[in-house]
């Protein structure tokens, strides 16, 4: 996309004559472009950039297949639709300013939204958690809204809200399937999880086991950590790279925010969660996060030592689970 693009975009996004100023890449995205947009009077905006030469994942096969409740959350179609659910539930998400979804502007998908001037709430965490308590109460609240809305069928927003259906036969099944090939993209790549992938295995299948069936699932974001959540101007959450949000157990998503929060989690615990689920859940994530940031390496990825540390951590937390 070229900056007359851009700027085209932005007009149109933003109107009043207003015109481009700059444009500065935001830090952390690897499967989208993710650039402020600095016009001449200072309003600034989000750009969203869906195209091959700003993802850093590896393609694989299947990559494309939409029945899968994990293929990769790309694209203008999964965020429009996991905005409009989120947003009709009462979860504050970044306002759209442009959807540019017949290529006026660029032959790539492209969003402009709100840029939301406030930190992180994982900058808030660490710099005042007592401030933080009142944000985590509200996302609580926000959570417990996506928990309570129920779909008699999992898989992405898009595809469910849609009408349509998604591989497998349940969310532990389609799990479970993840994880076993997830331990061994890891065994491949690592000789500590090869020297446990037996071990490792018996724990998934035994695990797997013991969930009972279920047949109604909830909203949940998929990777809802404190880096996945600002903190506007009124101290409120909004929640951002929403493209993954799906219809699946709620168990799954409140094993990453424990994860992710550490310590901050007991503000946003839920009530009735099913603990077989929790605990297949707990090695499929700490698994994924292994074979995932090991994945994303073998790419042109360009903060190495992160995710190097991401996957070294959850490697060590995977094979905690087995040692015990």
């Amino acid at each position: 996309m070229t900056r007359e693009q851009l700027a085209g975009a932005a007009r149109a996004a933003l109107g009043g004559g207003r015109r481009l100023e700059g444009i500065e890449r935001v830090a952390g995205g690897s499967k989208k472009g993710v650039y402020r947009l600095v016009m001449g009077d200072a309003t600034t905006a989000i750009a969203y950039l869906w195209d091959d030469t700003e993802n850093y994942w590896p393609a694989a096969e299947g990559d494309d297949d939409l029945t899968d409740p994990f293929s990769p959350a790309l694209g203008l179609d999964l965020f429009e639709a996991a905005h409009a659910r989120l947003d009709a539930l009462g979860v504050r998400v970044p306002a759209i300013r442009l959807l540019d979804r017949d290529g006026a502007h660029c032959p790539a998908g492209l969003a402009i939204v709100e840029d939301l001037s406030g930190e992180s709430l994982e900058a808030l965490l660490a710099r005042d958690p007592r401030a933080a308590a009142a944000v985590m109460e509200r996302l609580g609240a926000a959570l417990e809204a996506m928990r309570r809305h129920r779909a008699p069928a999992y898989g992405k927003v898009a595809v469910v809200d849609a009408g349509g259906s998604s591989r497998g036969t349940s969310c532990e099944g389609v799990v479970l399937d993840r994880a076993l090939r997830d331990l061994a993209e890891a065994a491949s790549r690592d000789p500590r999880i090869a020297g446990a992938r037996d071990r490792l295995q018996e724990r998934l299948l035994h695990l797997a086991a013991a969930v009972r069936p279920r047949t109604q699932y909830a909203v949940v974001h998929g990777e809802l950590g404190p880096d996945h959540v600002r903190v506007d101007t009124d101290g409120h959450p909004v929640v951002i790279d929403i493209e993954g949000s799906m219809y699946f157990d709620a168990e799954w998503e409140h094993v990453f925010l424990r994860i992710r929060f550490h310590d901050a989690y007991g503000a946003l615990e839920a009530d009735g969660l099913d603990e077989d689920r929790l605990a297949l859940y707990l090695l499929a994530q700490r698994l994924s996060l292994t074979a995932g940031p090991l994945r994303l390496l073998d790419g042109d990825f360009p903060d190495r030592a992160t995710m190097a540390a991401i996957a070294e951590h959850n490697l060590h937390e995977a094979l905690a689970l087995v040692h015990a």
